[in-house]
């Protein structure tokens, strides 16, 4: 399970819906999402893993990605 923001789950619903995965987003209600693929199973966790992460997180994994090419 991973806890993201209201407004932020909105932008996962979506995202999930231009990707074609099955999820439903209701008010005060939990984003519930349909993983039926492995491709669905690693598009959530891209998803999620930017959502959850802070702006200096993501800055400091894109620097170690630039580092390593």
């Amino acid at each position: 399970m991973v806890e993201i923001d209201c407004c932020d789950r909105w932008e996962a619903y979506f995202r999930l819906q231009e990707l074609d995965i099955f999820c439903e987003c209701k008010s005060y209600q939990p984003l519930k999402v349909n993983i039926t693929s492995a491709n669905d199973a690693i598009q959530l966790w891209c998803l999620t893993s930017r959502l959850a992460k802070s702006r200096r997180e993501l800055a400091n994994w894109l620097e170690n990605c630039l580092v390593l090419a």
